[in-house]
């Protein structure tokens, strides 16, 4: 039975469906305050997708001190983990844009099809409501159809084109991305999600 719990700092270990075999390690040389020589290992990860962005470990980190909640992961039986996502709550309330922010959702290639990324959006979105959130958004490429797609079916619409917003790498292109909305049960009138009628760049984003 597939359990779903609270994101904790040993899952960066099982990124990969493997634990430290999936990481990449070098060892580096520290000085202590004694003077004494230490080694230091720094892991640098690898995701359960390919097209789900990684981060550095201290960004996990930084979202599991603060946005606890929003940062759930979904755990086969056997102890692997098949998915999560991670989140957090920002915006003005003055403002009407109180909302939560899914930054990453990944399931492994051999646990999709099983409604995960589904149910842990639907508990991101259940976190939102109980913070007042007006609206759940996320950033997700153009290019990628396939996540487009299920999002669509999951009740969000697009809300704006982000130009360049995904860094490239190898001489690419930067690439565009969708900003997503849902709109929750306070945005009565749904007015967060009316779609801006022209493409923004990353630095007009709040």
């Amino acid at each position: 039975m597939t359990a779903l719990r609270p994101f904790t700092c040993d899952d960066l270990f099982k990124f990969n469906n493997i634990k430290t075999k999936g990481l990449g390690r070098k060892w580096i040389i520290g000085l202590n305050f004694n003077g004494s020589l230490t080694f230091l290992c720094v892991l640098s990860i690898r995701n359960l997708d390919p097209l789900t962005e990684t981060y550095g470990i201290p960004f996990y980190l930084q979202y599991l001190a603060h946005w606890p909640e929003y940062f759930i992961v979904a755990e086969a039986p056997g102890g692997e983990l098949m998915g999560y996502i991670m989140g957090k709550a920002e915006g003005s309330v003055a403002r009407e844009e109180w909302h939560g922010h899914v930054t990453a959702l990944s399931v492994a290639p051999e646990f999709r099809r099983l409604g995960l990324a589904a149910k842990l959006m639907e508990m991101l979105e259940e976190i939102s409501e109980r913070k007042g959130g007006f609206f759940v958004d996320l950033f997700v490429r153009v290019s990628n159809q396939v996540a487009v797609n299920m999002y669509k079916r999951l009740g969000y619409s697009v809300y704006r084109t982000v130009i360049e917003y995904y860094s490239a790498s190898n001489g690419e292109p930067d690439e565009d991305a969708y900003d997503m909305r849902k709109a929750l049960s306070r945005d009565t009138e749904k007015k967060s999600i009316i779609p801006l009628p022209h493409p923004v760049r990353p630095e007009d984003i709040e």
